[in-house]
Protein backbone atom coordinates (compact mmCIF):
# COMPACT_ATOMS: atom_id res chain seq x y z
CA UNK A 1 0.00 0.00 0.00
CA UNK A 2 1.16 3.54 -0.89
CA UNK A 3 2.22 5.30 2.47
CA UNK A 4 0.18 8.46 2.49
CA UNK A 5 1.94 12.14 2.80
CA UNK A 6 0.42 13.50 6.21
CA UNK A 7 1.56 17.15 7.11
CA UNK A 8 0.64 17.78 10.80
CA UNK A 9 0.21 21.67 11.77
CA UNK A 10 0.07 22.14 15.82
CA UNK A 11 -1.63 25.52 16.38
CA UNK A 12 0.28 27.28 19.37
CA UNK A 13 -2.20 29.80 19.87
CA UNK A 14 -2.20 33.50 20.54
CA UNK A 15 -2.18 35.46 23.01
CA UNK A 16 -4.23 33.02 25.57
CA UNK A 17 -6.12 36.00 27.57
CA UNK A 18 -8.22 33.69 28.90
CA UNK A 19 -4.90 31.78 31.48
CA UNK A 20 -4.44 35.52 32.46
CA UNK A 21 -1.76 36.11 34.30
CA UNK A 22 0.09 32.24 33.76
CA UNK A 23 0.22 33.12 29.99
CA UNK A 24 0.94 37.19 30.45
CA UNK A 25 5.32 36.11 29.50
CA UNK A 26 4.70 32.06 28.08
CA UNK A 27 2.83 30.69 24.92
CA UNK A 28 -0.09 28.64 26.68
CA UNK A 29 0.99 25.22 24.71
CA UNK A 30 4.58 25.95 27.22
CA UNK A 31 2.53 25.59 30.36
CA UNK A 32 3.16 22.75 32.48
CA UNK A 33 0.98 19.68 33.58
CA UNK A 34 1.10 17.40 35.71
CA UNK A 35 4.38 18.33 37.13
CA UNK A 36 7.02 17.10 35.00
CA UNK A 37 5.00 17.43 31.23
CA UNK A 38 3.75 20.86 28.91
CA UNK A 39 0.93 21.12 27.20
CA UNK A 40 2.76 20.83 23.88
CA UNK A 41 3.84 17.18 24.50
CA UNK A 42 0.79 15.80 24.39
CA UNK A 43 -0.21 16.57 20.85
CA UNK A 44 3.35 16.21 20.23
CA UNK A 45 3.49 12.23 22.29
CA UNK A 46 0.31 11.79 19.79
CA UNK A 47 2.05 12.30 16.34
CA UNK A 48 5.04 10.53 17.35
CA UNK A 49 3.15 7.47 18.39
CA UNK A 50 1.48 7.59 15.50
CA UNK A 51 3.86 8.10 13.02
CA UNK A 52 3.62 10.73 11.82
CA UNK A 53 6.64 12.47 11.47
CA UNK A 54 6.20 15.92 8.86
CA UNK A 55 5.50 18.31 12.06
CA UNK A 56 4.79 22.42 11.51
CA UNK A 57 4.41 24.08 15.28
CA UNK A 58 3.07 27.28 14.55
CA UNK A 59 4.28 29.74 17.41
CA UNK A 60 2.06 32.88 17.60
CA UNK A 61 2.57 34.18 20.72
CA UNK A 62 6.34 33.70 23.32
CA UNK A 63 7.16 32.02 21.02
CA UNK A 64 10.50 31.66 22.40
CA UNK A 65 9.06 30.11 25.44
CA UNK A 66 7.95 27.31 23.37
CA UNK A 67 10.63 26.88 20.94
CA UNK A 68 12.20 26.23 24.43
CA UNK A 69 9.75 23.64 24.99
CA UNK A 70 10.50 21.32 22.11
CA UNK A 71 14.14 22.32 20.54
CA UNK A 72 14.92 20.48 17.80
CA UNK A 73 12.42 18.09 18.39
CA UNK A 74 14.70 15.05 19.79
CA UNK A 75 12.33 13.38 22.34
CA UNK A 76 9.71 12.76 20.05
CA UNK A 77 11.83 11.57 17.18
CA UNK A 78 11.94 14.75 15.15
CA UNK A 79 15.21 15.81 14.85
CA UNK A 80 15.43 14.62 10.94
CA UNK A 81 17.50 16.00 7.96
CA UNK A 82 14.29 15.13 5.66
CA UNK A 83 10.81 16.55 7.25
CA UNK A 84 10.84 16.46 10.73
CA UNK A 85 9.54 19.47 13.14
CA UNK A 86 9.87 22.70 11.63
CA UNK A 87 8.82 25.34 13.76
CA UNK A 88 6.51 28.55 11.43
CA UNK A 89 6.92 32.57 13.01
CA UNK A 90 4.90 34.94 11.70
CA UNK A 91 6.33 36.98 8.45
CA UNK A 92 6.32 40.16 7.30
CA UNK A 93 7.03 41.11 3.81
CA UNK A 94 5.44 37.56 2.43
CA UNK A 95 2.53 38.63 0.72
CA UNK A 96 -0.34 40.77 1.05
CA UNK A 97 -1.35 42.47 4.35
CA UNK A 98 -3.87 39.33 5.10
CA UNK A 99 -0.86 36.77 4.56
CA UNK A 100 2.02 38.98 6.56
CA UNK A 101 1.91 39.09 10.32
CA UNK A 102 0.04 37.42 13.09
CA UNK A 103 -2.69 35.26 12.31
CA UNK A 104 -6.35 36.72 14.01
CA UNK A 105 -7.65 32.98 14.39
CA UNK A 106 -7.02 29.71 13.61
CA UNK A 107 -8.98 29.60 10.19
CA UNK A 108 -6.70 32.74 9.40
CA UNK A 109 -3.63 31.20 10.06
CA UNK A 110 -4.27 28.44 8.10
CA UNK A 111 -5.01 30.58 4.98
CA UNK A 112 -1.89 32.66 5.72
CA UNK A 113 0.06 29.61 5.31
CA UNK A 114 -2.11 27.78 2.12
CA UNK A 115 0.99 28.33 -0.28
CA UNK A 116 3.33 26.40 2.24
CA UNK A 117 0.79 23.53 2.48
CA UNK A 118 0.07 23.72 -1.72
CA UNK A 119 3.94 23.50 -2.01
CA UNK A 120 4.55 20.25 0.67
CA UNK A 121 1.35 18.37 -1.32
CA UNK A 122 0.66 16.14 1.18
CA UNK A 123 -2.68 14.04 1.13
CA UNK A 124 -4.16 14.69 4.17
CA UNK A 125 -3.51 17.57 6.42
CA UNK A 126 -3.63 16.82 10.03
CA UNK A 127 -4.58 20.67 11.96
CA UNK A 128 -4.45 19.99 15.92
CA UNK A 129 -4.94 22.46 19.11
CA UNK A 130 -1.61 22.48 21.65
CA UNK A 131 -3.55 23.09 24.69
CA UNK A 132 -5.62 19.28 25.66
CA UNK A 133 -4.76 16.42 27.18
CA UNK A 134 -5.73 13.29 25.57
CA UNK A 135 -4.16 10.47 23.88
CA UNK A 136 -4.89 9.17 20.42
CA UNK A 137 -3.94 7.75 17.53
CA UNK A 138 -4.43 9.45 14.37
CA UNK A 139 -3.83 6.26 12.01
CA UNK A 140 -7.28 5.90 13.15
CA UNK A 141 -8.49 9.25 12.46
CA UNK A 142 -6.78 9.15 9.10
CA UNK A 143 -8.42 5.90 8.61
CA UNK A 144 -11.93 7.12 9.33
CA UNK A 145 -11.05 10.24 6.67
CA UNK A 146 -9.78 8.04 3.68
CA UNK A 147 -11.87 5.18 4.18
CA UNK A 148 -15.28 7.93 4.29
CA UNK A 149 -13.89 9.50 1.77
CA UNK A 150 -14.08 13.03 3.92
CA UNK A 151 -13.07 16.55 3.27
CA UNK A 152 -12.90 17.34 6.31
CA UNK A 153 -12.86 14.88 9.76
CA UNK A 154 -13.63 16.57 12.95
CA UNK A 155 -12.28 14.60 16.05
CA UNK A 156 -15.32 14.81 18.43
CA UNK A 157 -15.87 14.50 22.28
CA UNK A 158 -18.44 14.24 25.07
CA UNK A 159 -19.27 16.58 27.55
CA UNK A 160 -21.88 17.33 29.74
CA UNK A 161 -23.98 20.20 28.11
CA UNK A 162 -23.57 22.96 30.43
CA UNK A 163 -20.04 23.02 29.11
CA UNK A 164 -20.75 22.19 25.69
CA UNK A 165 -21.12 26.32 25.18
CA UNK A 166 -17.19 26.37 25.48
CA UNK A 167 -16.84 24.89 22.81
CA UNK A 168 -17.75 24.14 18.68
CA UNK A 169 -20.82 21.64 19.07
CA UNK A 170 -21.07 18.78 16.27
CA UNK A 171 -24.51 17.55 15.18
CA UNK A 172 -24.35 14.30 12.68
CA UNK A 173 -26.27 11.25 11.53
CA UNK A 174 -26.25 7.45 12.15
CA UNK A 175 -23.41 7.44 9.73
CA UNK A 176 -20.87 10.13 11.29
CA UNK A 177 -22.16 12.28 8.40
CA UNK A 178 -22.07 16.14 10.14
CA UNK A 179 -25.22 17.96 9.44
CA UNK A 180 -24.42 20.80 12.27
CA UNK A 181 -22.23 23.07 13.87
CA UNK A 182 -22.47 25.89 15.89
CA UNK A 183 -20.15 27.61 17.68
CA UNK A 184 -19.93 28.32 21.17
CA UNK A 185 -23.69 28.08 21.45
CA UNK A 186 -25.36 30.01 23.82
CA UNK A 187 -28.24 26.88 24.02
CA UNK A 188 -26.23 23.91 22.57
CA UNK A 189 -28.47 21.32 21.86
CA UNK A 190 -25.79 18.56 21.78
CA UNK A 191 -22.94 17.88 24.07
CA UNK A 192 -20.76 16.21 21.47
CA UNK A 193 -17.95 18.92 20.62
CA UNK A 194 -14.89 19.72 18.28
CA UNK A 195 -11.41 18.61 20.18
CA UNK A 196 -9.88 20.57 17.69
CA UNK A 197 -8.28 18.14 16.15
CA UNK A 198 -9.36 17.91 12.34
CA UNK A 199 -8.20 15.90 9.75
CA UNK A 200 -8.50 17.80 5.83
CA UNK A 201 -8.32 17.23 2.17
CA UNK A 202 -5.98 19.58 1.51
CA UNK A 203 -7.21 19.90 -2.03
CA UNK A 204 -10.77 21.23 -0.81
CA UNK A 205 -9.11 23.10 2.29
CA UNK A 206 -6.91 25.52 0.62
CA UNK A 207 -9.81 26.54 -2.23
CA UNK A 208 -12.26 26.49 0.07
CA UNK A 209 -10.18 28.92 2.49
CA UNK A 210 -9.53 31.57 -0.42
CA UNK A 211 -13.14 31.10 -1.43
CA UNK A 212 -14.18 32.59 2.19
CA UNK A 213 -11.46 35.36 1.94
CA UNK A 214 -13.17 36.78 -1.46
CA UNK A 215 -16.48 36.90 0.32
CA UNK A 216 -15.30 38.17 4.13
CA UNK A 217 -12.45 40.19 3.13
CA UNK A 218 -14.05 43.05 1.88
CA UNK A 219 -15.89 43.77 5.28
CA UNK A 220 -12.86 43.18 7.25
CA UNK A 221 -10.18 45.19 8.44
CA UNK A 222 -6.96 45.46 6.98
CA UNK A 223 -4.72 43.00 8.05
CA UNK A 224 -7.69 40.76 8.41
CA UNK A 225 -8.51 37.40 6.24
CA UNK A 226 -12.05 37.45 7.92
CA UNK A 227 -11.91 33.80 8.46
CA UNK A 228 -11.56 34.03 11.92
CA UNK A 229 -11.43 30.43 14.42
CA UNK A 230 -12.35 27.38 12.39
CA UNK A 231 -15.83 27.62 14.14
CA UNK A 232 -16.58 31.17 12.79
CA UNK A 233 -16.98 30.22 8.74
CA UNK A 234 -14.65 27.21 7.85
CA UNK A 235 -16.42 24.61 9.16
CA UNK A 236 -19.65 25.42 8.64
CA UNK A 237 -18.76 25.87 4.49
CA UNK A 238 -17.44 22.63 5.31
CA UNK A 239 -19.99 21.05 6.50
CA UNK A 240 -22.69 22.96 3.78
CA UNK A 241 -20.87 20.71 1.23
CA UNK A 242 -22.43 17.62 2.63
CA UNK A 243 -18.95 15.74 3.06
CA UNK A 244 -17.39 16.47 6.96
CA UNK A 245 -17.75 13.66 9.42
CA UNK A 246 -16.70 12.97 13.11
CA UNK A 247 -14.10 10.49 14.50
CA UNK A 248 -15.57 10.26 18.38
CA UNK A 249 -12.65 10.07 20.67
CA UNK A 250 -13.94 7.50 23.77
CA UNK A 251 -11.18 8.13 26.14
CA UNK A 252 -10.10 11.30 28.31
CA UNK A 253 -9.71 14.92 26.61
CA UNK A 254 -9.76 17.20 28.96
CA UNK A 255 -9.56 21.49 27.32
CA UNK A 256 -7.24 23.36 29.74
CA UNK A 257 -7.94 26.39 28.27
CA UNK A 258 -9.28 28.54 31.51
CA UNK A 259 -7.68 28.50 34.88
CA UNK A 260 -10.79 26.61 36.76
CA UNK A 261 -10.18 23.91 33.78
CA UNK A 262 -7.14 23.62 34.02
CA UNK A 263 -6.62 23.45 37.44
CA UNK A 264 -9.47 20.62 37.23
CA UNK A 265 -7.38 18.40 34.67
CA UNK A 266 -4.14 18.50 36.70
CA UNK A 267 -6.50 17.18 39.95
CA UNK A 268 -8.10 14.62 38.12
CA UNK A 269 -4.57 13.18 37.34
CA UNK A 270 -3.20 12.93 40.72
CA UNK A 271 -4.60 9.73 41.88
CA UNK A 272 -5.47 8.05 38.03
CA UNK A 273 -3.49 8.11 34.96
CA UNK A 274 -6.81 8.53 32.89
CA UNK A 275 -5.68 6.19 30.38
CA UNK A 276 -3.25 8.94 29.25
CA UNK A 277 -0.37 9.54 31.35
CA UNK A 278 0.87 6.11 31.71
CA UNK A 279 -0.41 3.71 28.73
CA UNK A 280 2.00 1.13 28.29
CA UNK A 281 3.56 1.74 24.64
CA UNK A 282 2.23 5.37 24.58
CA UNK A 283 4.59 7.06 26.91
CA UNK A 284 3.98 11.53 27.10
CA UNK A 285 7.92 12.07 25.52
CA UNK A 286 8.75 15.55 26.65
CA UNK A 287 12.07 17.65 26.91
CA UNK A 288 12.76 18.36 30.55
CA UNK A 289 16.17 18.81 32.47
CA UNK A 290 17.40 16.66 34.99
CA UNK A 291 16.50 16.68 38.48
CA UNK A 292 17.67 15.01 41.87
CA UNK A 293 15.06 12.57 43.05
CA UNK A 294 12.35 14.16 45.10
CA UNK A 295 12.46 14.42 48.98
CA UNK A 296 10.04 13.54 51.67
CA UNK A 297 11.50 15.03 55.55
CA UNK A 298 10.20 14.18 58.40
CA UNK A 299 7.04 15.07 59.40
CA UNK A 300 5.81 15.77 55.70
CA UNK A 301 2.38 14.44 54.83
CA UNK A 302 1.12 13.83 51.26
CA UNK A 303 -2.08 12.79 50.32
CA UNK A 304 -3.22 12.24 46.63
CA UNK A 305 -0.87 14.12 44.89
CA UNK A 306 2.03 14.45 42.17
CA UNK A 307 5.47 15.31 43.64
CA UNK A 308 8.09 16.42 40.67
CA UNK A 309 11.91 15.50 40.98
CA UNK A 310 13.96 17.91 43.26
CA UNK A 311 11.08 19.04 45.07
CA UNK A 312 11.36 18.96 49.25
CA UNK A 313 8.64 18.35 51.35
CA UNK A 314 8.44 19.02 55.05
CA UNK A 315 4.68 20.14 55.35
CA UNK A 316 1.64 18.89 54.54
CA UNK A 317 0.14 18.45 51.06
CA UNK A 318 -3.37 17.18 49.81
CA UNK A 319 -4.43 16.83 46.45
CA UNK A 320 -2.62 18.47 44.22
CA UNK A 321 0.32 18.74 41.79
CA UNK A 322 4.00 19.90 42.70
CA UNK A 323 6.35 20.99 40.15
CA UNK A 324 10.24 19.98 39.89
CA UNK A 325 12.55 21.55 42.49
CA UNK A 326 9.33 23.18 44.84
CA UNK A 327 9.48 23.32 48.54
CA UNK A 328 7.18 23.03 50.79
CA UNK A 329 8.34 23.98 54.35
CA UNK A 330 7.70 22.60 57.59
CA UNK A 331 4.03 23.86 59.25
CA UNK A 332 2.84 25.01 55.77
CA UNK A 333 -0.24 23.62 53.84
CA UNK A 334 -1.39 23.36 49.95
CA UNK A 335 -4.45 22.10 49.44
CA UNK A 336 -6.18 21.52 45.71
CA UNK A 337 -3.63 23.27 44.37
CA UNK A 338 -0.97 23.29 41.60
CA UNK A 339 2.43 25.13 42.33
CA UNK A 340 4.91 25.29 39.40
CA UNK A 341 8.59 24.88 39.47
CA UNK A 342 11.18 26.47 41.97
CA UNK A 343 8.64 27.84 44.06
CA UNK A 344 8.77 28.23 47.70
CA UNK A 345 5.64 27.59 50.23
CA UNK A 346 7.22 28.84 53.70
CA UNK A 347 6.68 27.44 56.98
CA UNK A 348 2.56 27.66 58.32
CA UNK A 349 1.73 29.32 54.86
CA UNK A 350 -1.97 27.70 53.30
CA UNK A 351 -2.14 27.31 49.86
CA UNK A 352 -5.67 26.57 48.61
CA UNK A 353 -7.37 26.48 44.91
CA UNK A 354 -4.75 28.27 43.30
CA UNK A 355 -2.53 28.13 40.93
CA UNK A 356 1.52 29.35 41.79
CA UNK A 357 3.67 29.68 38.85
CA UNK A 358 7.09 29.37 38.82
CA UNK A 359 9.34 31.10 40.91
CA UNK A 360 7.29 32.66 43.46
CA UNK A 361 8.15 32.77 47.08
CA UNK A 362 4.96 32.44 49.21
CA UNK A 363 5.88 34.17 52.50
CA UNK A 364 5.36 32.59 56.24
CA UNK A 365 1.73 32.65 57.44
CA UNK A 366 0.35 33.55 54.13
CA UNK A 367 -2.84 32.51 53.06
CA UNK A 368 -4.18 31.63 49.64
CA UNK A 369 -8.45 31.48 48.90
CA UNK A 370 -8.59 30.52 52.07
CA UNK A 371 -11.49 28.01 51.97
CA UNK A 372 -13.49 28.86 55.29
CA UNK A 373 -14.87 31.94 53.95
CA UNK A 374 -17.93 30.56 53.37
CA UNK A 375 -17.60 26.83 53.02
CA UNK A 376 -17.65 26.54 48.93
CA UNK A 377 -14.97 26.21 46.46
CA UNK A 378 -16.28 27.99 43.61
CA UNK A 379 -14.27 26.87 40.29
CA UNK A 380 -14.13 30.20 38.48
CA UNK A 381 -12.46 31.69 41.53
CA UNK A 382 -9.43 29.70 41.10
CA UNK A 383 -6.08 32.34 42.74
CA UNK A 384 -3.09 32.71 40.50
CA UNK A 385 -0.32 33.91 41.28
CA UNK A 386 2.15 34.89 38.77
CA UNK A 387 5.87 34.07 37.78
CA UNK A 388 8.63 34.71 40.09
CA UNK A 389 5.93 36.87 42.48
CA UNK A 390 5.87 37.14 46.70
CA UNK A 391 3.35 36.72 48.35
CA UNK A 392 4.23 38.24 51.77
CA UNK A 393 4.13 36.56 54.89
CA UNK A 394 1.08 36.79 57.01
CA UNK A 395 -0.40 38.21 53.83
CA UNK A 396 -4.02 36.99 52.85
CA UNK A 397 -5.31 36.69 48.86
CA UNK A 398 -8.87 36.58 48.41
CA UNK A 399 -10.14 33.72 46.14
CA UNK A 400 -9.97 34.82 42.64
CA UNK A 401 -7.21 37.20 42.92
CA UNK A 402 -4.86 37.63 40.36
CA UNK A 403 -1.10 38.49 40.72
CA UNK A 404 1.07 39.99 37.78
CA UNK A 405 4.24 38.29 37.26
CA UNK A 406 7.19 39.72 38.94
CA UNK A 407 5.28 41.58 41.37
CA UNK A 408 4.56 41.83 45.10
CA UNK A 409 1.22 41.71 47.86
Amino acid sequence: MTRRRVLAIIQAGGAGGRMDVLTRERAKPALPFAGVYQLVDFPLSNLAHSGVDDVWLSLQFQASTLEAEVGNGRPWDLDRTTGGLRLLMPEQGTGSMDEDGFARGNADELFRIRHRITTFAPDVVLVLSADHVYRLDYRDVLDTHVESGAECTVVTSEVPLEEASDHLTVEHDAEGRVRAVDYKPDEPRTGTVATEAFAYDPAVLVPVLEELHRELSADSPAGDSGLGDFGDHLLPALVARGRTVVHPLDGYWRDLGQPHLYLRANLEVTTDDLGVLAEPGWAILTRQPQRVPARLLAGAVVEDSLVSPGAQVSGLVRGSVLGPGVVVEAGAEVHHSVVFADSVVAAGARVHWSVVDTGCHIGTGAVLSDPHADGTRDPDQVTLVGRGSTVGAGVRLERGSRLEPGTSA
